[in-house]
């Protein structure tokens, strides 16, 4: 590996990018803390996991299903507005399920549809989010500004959790997702404030012909292809530890307390990662990173093992670590080697097969639990996760693709 990197937070120095990581990370906290909100929100409405990947999956399936026409649409207009835009629409929908489990006269069917709507705006909100950071990042700052989003992401899943688990405990799942719709609204706010380049749509052509283009750039490159399902599978088969990790915790004296650590100590793994992936230049990233994603499969593994908590926590430590280096090196090689007119089209179809096996993953990990117990389910999952991530080393791609080199940046208009 290369040498520290010098000048590593010099990104914050950026205005347009300084405001946009406060106001994603104030977001990112919310994010942590709906993980424990929800899960104990409908385990308190019928006790079953079943349910709780029902809804989970409520809100993949528009999120999937949205992303690549999420992607072309911020191909065409200014990804700053559509972004404030699925912002306040995230808001709206978790403050309404946070008033109705308040108010004590939520449903199944009600959280279901409300995090639908969650998931159709992050399907807008993703694809722009990746297009927008070049745009107001000088390129050679890149990998650090996504290592610091990782950050973010890895403060939020240690802070979130904690402070979830202490709202449900005292007061009820409701108040922790009503927490979270805040943030949203103060995302939005922050990001009014960027004045990133001007935006140039591409000339008119239908939707088909747009996605049809993004196609082409994203299956032209095979360690993309690679990279996206080997994510796909292991988003499929990491969702039994999310669907099954709560009810096993719900049936200890811990509770979400016991839940709320090990997510908390994931995104503790998660920060440990982003610090790394701030300062170290792998010569080959890819497949850094794909090494890191094998770790991913140890707290599934740990669950099935029934190890107490302090070691499932453990392995949850080594699972944050390497999901924040994987996505890290991912997102910088997309950003260094897509062309910028076709980037949000790119990281639709990257976000859509990322993410398309996990509803299935969500809504079958409790049907497959109750087929062949628990804990067979758990070791069957947390087994073929890490084949995959390993079966992902045998594509040549993966293995020589060097770090990026971007373009020096240019001078460009500022958006009204």
């Amino acid at each position: 590996m290369r040498p520290r990197a010098p000048g590593a937070l010099a990104v914050l120095r950026e205005p347009d990018f300084r405001r946009f990581f406060i106001g994603q990370s104030a977001s990112l906290l919310g994010d942590g803390m709906i993980g424990v909100a929800l899960a104990f929100a409908v385990l308190d409405l019928t006790g079953s996991p079943a349910d709780l990947g029902y809804v989970l999956a409520a809100k993949s399936i528009p999120l999937i299903a949205g992303l690549l026409v999420g992607g072309v649409i911020a191909d065409r207009l200014p990804r700053r507005r559509i972004m404030v835009v699925a912002d306040l629409a995230r808001f709206l929908g978790q403050g309404t399920m946070a008033a109705l489990l308040i108010a004590g006269h939520a449903t199944i069917w009600e959280l279901a549809a409300l995090q639908a709507v969650h998931g159709a705006a992050s399907a807008v909100f993703n694809p722009a989010s990746t297009g927008l950071v070049p745009a107001i990042v000088t390129g050679g700052r890149l990998q650090q500004a996504n290592a610091l989003r990782g950050l973010a992401i890895s403060i939020g899943k240690i802070a979130g959790p904690v402070l979830a688990g202490l709202l449900v405990a005292l007061a009820g799942p409701g108040w922790a997702i009503a927490a979270d719709a805040v943030t949203f609204a103060l995302s939005a706010i922050t990001l009014t404030r960027l004045r990133p380049p001007a935006h140039r749509p591409p000339p008119a052509q239908s939707v088909v012909r747009d996605l049809r283009e993004g196609w082409t750039e994203f299956s032209s490159r095979p360690w993309l292809l690679t990279l996206v399902t080997t994510a796909s599978l292991t988003n499929l088969l990491f969702a039994a530890f999310y669907v099954l990790g709560p009810a096993l915790t719900a049936r200890s004296s811990g509770g979400p307390t016991e839940w709320a650590t090990i997510q908390a100590v994931i995104g503790a793994g998660s920060l440990i990662g982003g610090i790394a992936a701030l300062h170290i230049r792998p010569r080959r990233p890819l497949r850094t990173g794909v090494l890191a994603i094998a770790l991913c499969a140890l707290p599934t593994l740990g669950l099935a093992a029934r190890l107490p908590v302090i070691a499932v926590a453990g392995l949850a430590l080594l699972c944050g670590l390497g999901m924040t280096v994987f996505n890290t090196f991912m997102e910088t090689a997309i950003q260094h080697h897509v062309p910028a007119g076709a980037l949000s089209r790119v990281s639709a179809y990257d976000w859509f097969g990322s993410f398309a096996c996990q509803p299935i993953g969500q809504a079958t990990a409790g049907p497959l639990a109750a087929g062949l117990g628990t804990y067979p389910a758990l070791w069957l999952t947390g087994v073929l996760q890490f084949l995959v991530a390993l079966g992902a080393l045998t594509v040549p791609a993966i293995r020589r693709l060097p770090a990026g080199t971007p373009d020096a940046p240019t001078a460009v208009p500022q958006e009204s």
